[in-house]
């Protein structure tokens, strides 16, 4: 229950932030992190969340298809619960986010393309205690190449550093849903565990 709570709260410094400027044109952002980073997360979205409309509450055992073992129903559940607006995910990579069942599952429900919502930008931004040397998430592995742009689905990026910056990599992950939906591989199997 702490965990959906801290969530909340995100979202509702999110919301504050994203209040701070009126522009029709910013995309609506999923954020994706492991709650233990949440010192980070909160400071991203003070420092950047006027560049977009931000939704910050994911999936938490409090969930009611967290159980499931029918993985269509848990993405689709995710899309319709906490994603269905968005247009482009942010995943915030701190030192454990890459072994998280319930970040997985979200970038996993980020790349589902079906009739009722379309496949989300996928943004990946190490957070700064990281340095740049976070460990990817195995999804994220499946539709990033490193230093080849051009044939990856996922924008990897550097922590911003301006709010232009971060507009400029949001926009480039949106315009990817269209210009580059043929390079998505969601084929992988949910985590069904966090790692250690």
């Amino acid at each position: 229950m702490t965990t959906k709570f801290q969530m909340q709260q995100v979202q509702v410094l999110a919301e504050r932030a994203s209040q701070k400027k009126i522009d029709y044109t910013r995309h609506k952002c999923f954020i994706s992190y492991h709650v233990a980073d949440l010192a980070e997360v909160e400071t991203f979205v003070t420092d950047f969340g006027s560049e977009f409309i931000p939704r910050s509450v994911g999936v938490t055992e409090d969930d009611d298809f967290v159980a499931s073992i029918d993985t269509d129903y848990i993405k689709r559940r995710i899309r319709e619960k906490y994603l269905a607006d968005s247009t482009v995910t942010i995943v915030l990579l701190g030192t454990g986010t890459w072994g998280r069942k319930f970040v997985d599952w979200e970038i996993s429900s980020s790349l589902r393309n079906d009739t009722v919502n379309r496949r989300s930008g996928l943004l990946v931004i190490p957070l700064p205690s990281m340095n740049n040397r976070a460990t990817l998430p195995d999804r994220v592995k499946d539709n990033w190449v490193a230093d080849n742009a051009a044939a990856s689905y996922a924008s990897y990026r550097s922590y911003p550093t301006t709010l232009a910056g971060l507009r400029g990599d949001i926009e480039t992950a949106f315009q990817a849903r269209s210009s580059k939906g043929n390079l998505v591989d969601n084929s992988r199997a949910l985590r069904q565990r966090n790692a250690s």
